[in-house]
C-alpha cells in the first residue's frame, strides 16, 4: 500500500532567514529542493551571465545567478540566471518583475514542475522566460502559457537582444 509523504509546514520567515546549499525554493509553506547543476548546467549559467555582463551598462541591466525571486505571496523561486532592470531598486529578494529569467535543465528536472514554475514567472509579469537544455542544446521561450523552440530575442533596433548561438560560443 502506498503512503503519502508527510509534508511539514515551514513559515515563510524561517525560509527567508535560512540558507540552503544549493538554495531551495519555497512553495506554499514547503521547501522544494532544486536539482544540483552539473558541469554543462554551470557552463551555460556562466555563459549567459557573461553575455549580459558584456552589455550591462549599455542596456542598463544587472545579471545575477541563483537569486531568490518572490513570484507570489507564498512562493519564492530561484532562477538559474536573472536579468534585472537597473532602474528598479536593489532588493535582497526580488519582488519587482525581472526583465528575464533563464532556467537551465538538469537531468532531475520534471516537465510538470518546470511548467508550473514558468507559469509563476509569467504571472509575476516577467516578459522573457527562457529554458535551456544543455544535453540537446535546445532552447525554448515561454510565452502565453506555451513553450516554443526559439534561439534569439530582439533585433538590431531592440535595446536588449541575444542569440543563444552567440551565448553558446561563450561556453567553457
Amino acid at each position: 500500500m502506498a503512503t503519502n509523504p508527510v509534508h511539514t509546514y515551514i513559515p515563510v520567515e524561517v525560509y527567508l532567514h535560512s540558507s540552503y546549499e544549493p538554495d531551495a525554493e519555497y512553495v506554499d509553506g514547503e521547501i522544494e529542493n532544486r536539482p544540483m547543476g552539473e558541469f554543462d548546467h554551470a557552463s551555460w549559467q556562466q555563459a549567459i551571465q557573461r553575455w549580459f555582463l558584456q552589455h550591462e551598462r549599455e542596456w542598463n541591466v544587472r545579471v545575477r545567478p541563483e537569486l531568490r525571486v518572490q513570484v507570489a505571496r507564498n512562493r519564492f523561486r530561484v532562477p538559474d540566471v536573472t536579468v534585472l532592470d537597473r532602474n528598479q531598486p536593489i532588493e535582497q529578494i526580488i519582488t519587482h518583475a525581472p526583465i528575464a529569467v533563464f532556467e537551465i535543465l538538469s537531468p532531475e528536472d520534471s516537465m510538470m514542475r518546470m511548467t508550473q514554475k514558468l507559469g509563476e514567472y509569467a504571472a509575476m509579469g516577467i516578459p522573457h522566460i527562457w529554458v535551456i537544455d544543455p544535453a540537446s542544446k535546445q532552447t525554448w521561450r515561454f510565452r502565453q502559457g506555451q513553450l516554443n523552440l526559439s534561439s534569439a530575442f530582439g533585433g538590431p533596433g531592440d535595446l536588449i537582444h541575444f542569440d543563444l548561438t552567440e551565448i553558446e560560443k561563450l561556453l567553457d
